[in-house]
């Protein structure tokens, strides 16, 4: 009898926690199928997160042993504080899905963080309407509502029961009903913590990496963490603000320490253009069997476009790219992928030595409904300390074909204002100018990347019969995109060409898109580095363009580029090439990383991601 007592009263203690927290552990896992079920895209099928349900369970009833940990008069007083978090939690993060069609996200974070009062009142007077009460933001509210009104009643009624003593009901049948309601609650929690293990694992790994890098790098697992309640997104916003803050305090730092000791303005207008998962093997410029890129092969055959044949991006995601994009610092050694943010980064360079910096770009612009990756791409590009050092001009919106990018270059080229906040000063077409322009390109979705009207590919135009009707669908789409990007370009070029000015062309990396008929489009990020992914994913177009002037007034560069155009090249080493096309002298400019320097290092591993030879994979080029 003595052993049988001890088992009825540990299964008696597995039921505590509910029993002692009952109304709680209730309203929770309501408050909790709420938000799953009010954020859930019912287009594509249901939640995104099929075993939500079981990790909701095996939360609330860990948040109930949590509570039993304090004193019974403490107690409640958590219950009350955990609520009143978990209400405004959801309550935020179901708002932001209805106003803004995305739940709570590291850029929302910081942009609420950089809301003044008058802001915050402003934008309570515009959006809590009866138009919002109506919508799922409403739920929320009747949940919390019920929560108030049960849990009042229920202290009335004075029926919890504390430890292990009755108020009212004692003996050995309650005894017994509470070993088997502790069973039941054993074997519910232990099969919901089978289901949700490989998620909580996910989330635990995605909360313990220490730089924005990684945790963006973790996303792109197929097994990363689903990421679904209110509670878990918004912990996980702040750690990914943490993280970036890290990196801008010490970006930031770094700006008492950039040097130019002289600059003798060697090109007037530098403009750098940055494409955007570009494949090129769908390039006519490089070969392609349709014409995707007419305006870059008329320039070629003219003569003013040189187009490099042999160059790699050193890695398939954009916000890992950008960052070696803009820092003069390069790839040297396995694994090191921190110290991008202890290196000046190229456009501050450019402003301390005199240039008109200008930034465009129809992606990397602060948003409520931002995704992470864009949010780790562009964190220090929008920093105002940082994006004040580094730019004279910017755009404050972003566009959903990317001709309306030329509109914001004409006005910048004409002098006149632009719109919002990003405005820091008109041109000045007598000072030396670095224009960069950073466009959407071939961006998945390809369907979106090219209006309707402007369409030249259709599925019937490819003889590719292992591919399905959608492939090719796919596939045109994406040749779509190549074409309507290459008359994007094109018009950029044209603004330039009675200018004394150089162009460089360098997409972010590359893309599969159904080549040599493996089925597949867009990335692959836990893949083994092999030959086809290196090729498909890494390889990349770049070409420099100059005007008819400036190849007169500069002809040793333009004989360096067109030497120049089949040596081995990293887009990491992009900003000492820029450096050198300014004239500017800086203990961060490297003679043996700009490619057109007779001391380039054309000889130097390329490594991407920062871990893989690139040449030890025998590419053909």
């Amino acid at each position: 009898m003595i052993v049988w007592e001890k088992i009825l009263r540990l299964l008696r203690l597995a039921w505590l926690p509910i029993q002692n927290n009952i109304v709680f552990a209730g309203f929770m896992y309501l408050l909790g199928t709420v938000c799953v079920l009010c954020v859930t895209d019912w287009n594509k099928g249901g939640p995104a997160y099929e075993w939500w349900w079981a990790e909701l369970l095996a939360d609330v009833y860990a948040a109930c042993c949590l509570l039993m940990v304090f004193p019974r008069k403490l107690r409640r007083w958590m219950r009350l504080l955990f609520s009143i978090i978990a209400y405004a939690v959801a309550l935020a993060d179901v708002f932001c899905f209805v106003k803004f069609g995305s739940t709570i996200t590291p850029t929302m974070l910081l942009l609420v963080g950089e809301t003044n009062s008058q802001e915050t009142s402003e934008f309570f007077r515009s959006y809590l309407s009866w138009d919002v009460l109506q919508s799922a933001v409403g739920g929320v509210l009747l949940v919390a509502l019920g929560h108030s009104v049960v849990a009042v009643m229920n202290r009335g009624a004075r029926c919890e029961v504390r430890g292990t003593r009755m108020v009212k009901v004692r003996g050995t049948m309650y005894e017994l009903l509470q070993g088997c309601a502790g069973v039941l609650v054993i074997a519910a929690v232990a099969s919901c913590v089978v289901l949700c293990h490989d998620n909580k694992k996910a989330y635990f790994r995605l909360m313990n990496y220490d730089n924005i890098g990684g945790v963006e790098h973790e996303l792109t697992r197929s097994d990363h963490a689903s990421i679904y309640q209110p509670l878990y997104r918004l912990a996980f916003s702040i750690r990914a603000n943490q993280l970036t803050a890290q990196q801008i305090d010490r970006l930031v730092d770094g700006l008492n320490r950039v040097e130019v000791d002289s600059c003798s303005f060697r090109s007037k207008q530098i403009v750098l253009i940055i494409g955007e998962s570009y494949n090129k093997r769908h390039s006519g410029l490089y070969g392609y069997d349709k014409e995707t890129t007419p305006r870059q092969q008329t320039l070629a055959v003219e003569g003013s476009l040189i187009p490099f044949s042999n160059v790699i991006a050193p890695w398939n995601l954009t916000s890992f790219v950008f960052k070696l994009l803009f820092s003069t610092a390069v790839v040297e050694k396995a694994g090191d992928q921190s110290k991008w943010c202890d290196a000046p980064l190229f456009p501050t360079l450019f402003r301390k030595s005199g240039y008109e910096v200008a930034f465009f770009t129809n992606q990397f612009l602060p948003q409520a409904k931002e995704a992470v990756y864009d949010f780790s791409g562009g964190f220090f590009l929008n920093n105002p300390t940082l994006s004040q050092a580094m730019f004279s001009r910017r755009n404050d919106r972003l566009y959903y074909f990317d001709e309306s990018m030329l509109g914001v270059l004409d006005a910048s080229m004409s002098g006149k204002p632009l719109s919002g906040s990003g405005e820091r000063g008109a041109a000045n077409e007598m000072t030396p100018q670095l224009t960069i322009v950073h466009l959407k390109g071939q961006h998945v979705d390809y369907r979106t990347r090219c209006p309707k009207k402007r369409q030249h590919f259709f599925r019937a135009d490819y003889e590719r019969p292992r591919l399905s009707r959608a492939e090719l669908q796919d596939l045109a789409y994406y040749d779509n995109a190549t074409r309507y990007n290459d008359s994007i370009v094109g018009e950029i070029v044209n603004r330039y060409k009675d200018q004394d000015a150089i162009v460089v062309y360098v997409p972010d990396h590359g893309e599969e898109v159904y080549n040599d008929d493996v089925h597949l489009h867009g990335r692959l990020h836990n893949s083994t580095i092999d030959r086809r992914l290196a090729h498909e994913e890494f390889d990349i177009p770049f070409w420099i363009w100059c005007s008819d002037s400036y190849r007169q007034l500069h002809p040793d560069i333009w004989q360096a580029i067109v030497a120049s155009k089949d040596k081995r090249y990293m887009t990491d080493a992009l900003p000492h090439l820029l450096l050198f096309l300014a004239g500017i002298h800086t203990p961060a400019y490297r003679d043996d990383m700009n490619i057109l320097s007779p001391q380039y290092n054309a000889q130097r591993r390329r490594l991407i991601k920062g871990a893989v030879d690139y040449d030890s994979l025998n590419i053909e080029h």
